[in-house]
């Protein structure tokens, strides 16, 4: 997937064309909503080889039970882009999704969807090879044509929408006093205002972000640790 990208205009331009896709309504019934996933990627280099892994954590959303844990661990070709981001990221999140049990109803990345100069961020890229509703949660804000974020009021739920050119692009909400925002934006096949529901929903006293995609992100670190600690020699390995 993806090997055969020539430059950053080719990968521009697939991206112009996945924008057709795009939707941004409700194809799902979230009053039913009960496994979500959090997917998160990180990286490391060993000499001049360049090396990640990606971790996705299922929980219950009613629950917050852990339901399944997969990661996938490979080397990393494509260059860095800014802009095509998925381009490197989306071959392993695809090669980790085979490996679960059962489907997720929800993906939360760890990155943006709509929240993009060409709303192609990875939540909104992965979701059209994956067939399902995604969202994407930064921790980082993402300026797309000089656009800053207005600070939401100090208190939980609060927020602001990120408007650029008249078009909503995402959010950014505090989903506790007296802690830096999160972004938010949808990915696909889920509208901004579900979006925002579930991800209040789904943050903890331990966490501004939301559960799957704080557990992801735990999984990643402890996994990038192991194979730097043992070496990556076998790093194509799959757990």
């Amino acid at each position: 997937m993806f090997r055969n990208i020539k430059d950053e205009a080719e990968a521009i331009n697939i991206q112009n064309k996945l924008n057709k896709l795009i939707v941004i309504n409700n194809n799902f019934d979230f009053k039913g909503l009960k496994r979500v996933a959090g997917v998160d990627l990180a990286y490391w280099k060993v000499s001049d080889i360049e090396y990640a892994v990606c971790c996705i954590v299922v929980i219950d959303s009613s629950t917050e039970e852990v339901l399944e844990k997969v990661y996938t661990v490979s080397s990393v070709s494509f260059p860095y882009i800014p802009g095509c981001l998925a381009f490197r990221e989306l071959p392993l999140v695809i090669e980790t999704v085979s490996k679960l049990k059962a489907e997720p109803d929800l993906y939360i990345f760890d990155g943006n969807g709509y929240l993009h100069p060409r709303h192609m961020g990875i939540a909104t890229h992965a979701s059209i090879y994956l067939n399902k509703p995604t969202l994407g949660v930064a921790k980082s804000y993402y300026k797309i044509q000089d656009v800053d974020f207005t600070m939401p009021e100090n208190h939980k739920g609060a927020y602001t929408d990120i408007i650029i050119n008249n078009d909503i692009y995402g959010r950014a909400i505090r989903t506790h006093k007296d802690v830096k925002p999160i972004f938010l934006s949808v990915g696909n096949y889920i509208d901004l205002e579900t979006a925002t529901e579930i991800v209040n929903r789904l943050v903890s006293t331990e966490s501004h972000i939301p559960i799957p995609t704080r557990l992801a992100d735990i999984e990643t670190h402890r996994i990038r640790t192991m194979y730097k600690n043992v070496g990556t020699s076998s790093a194509n390995n799959q757990g």
